[in-house]
């Protein structure tokens, strides 16, 4: 737990920080949109705390709604700081934090090691952040970085990476044609799927994960001479 600094002390700030920790969610969230209402430098170390340990969800988003609304030269730093820690959601809810300033200073802090975090919620989150604060220079190198990770983890982190990398655009697709191509049936999969939603972002990506199943399943040229079944 971070206390507050003796020297910023204040009967509010006092206030704001147990209610910030208080055990009803609802209190915790009347006191995150108090503190975001009314920006308080002072108190950014308790809201970064609790971002890293806060279990409501919609609590959590407050809390980063409240460090949005202090200075950048306040909130990044402490910001930057949670990305090296150990806790998971920490890092999750920083990265998070950092895309809703969307202050390209803090690109250089999504690193390689984010965006292959081991934890899927922390690399997920580490992919929308990298395509909000990419540089227009950096975003091929960004999408061949991601590309590495198709074929990663369940339906829900393979979509957020075809989102993310539908959210890139077309320097995505060398990539992913080469990623089509790939011995490993799940990368080469979802590859096609991405390539498919990057072309009709409104197909659905359960629907461009069927028609990715049956490129495989018949190879691209004699999927492209058959008709799908009707009802597809």
């Amino acid at each position: 737990m971070v206390p507050l600094n003796p020297t910023t002390r204040s009967p509010r700030r006092d206030a704001i920080a147990n209610a910030l920790r208080a055990d009803d969610s609802s209190a915790r969230l009347r006191a995150a949109l108090a503190v975001g209402s009314d920006p308080d430098p002072a108190l950014v170390d308790v809201l970064v705390e609790r971002c890293g340990v806060e279990p409501d969800f919609f609590v959590r988003d407050m809390l980063s709604w409240a460090l949005t609304r202090l200075a950048p030269e306040v909130s990044l730093p402490r910001l930057r700081a949670e990305l090296g820690s150990d806790r998971a959601r920490a890092r999750a809810q920083a990265l998070h934090t950092l895309s809703k300033i969307g202050d390209r200073a803090a690109w250089p802090w999504i690193t390689r090691d984010a965006l292959r975090d081991a934890d899927d919620e922390v690399a997920r989150t580490a992919w929308r952040a990298a395509v909000v604060l990419v540089p227009e220079g950096e975003r091929t190198a960004l999408a061949d970085e991601l590309v590495g990770q198709l074929g990663r983890g369940d339906r829900e982190v393979r979509l957020s990476l075809s989102r993310a990398l539908v959210d890139l655009g077309d320097v995505a697709e060398p990539a992913l044609a080469r990623a089509a191509t790939d011995p490993d049936p799940a990368v080469a999969e979802h590859a096609r799927a991405t390539e498919l939603l990057l072309r009709d972002p409104e197909s659905g990506f359960d629907a461009a994960v069927a028609e990715a199943r049956r490129i495989s399943a018949l190879g691209p040229r004699r999927a492209a001479a058959t008709p799908e079944p009707p009802g597809c």
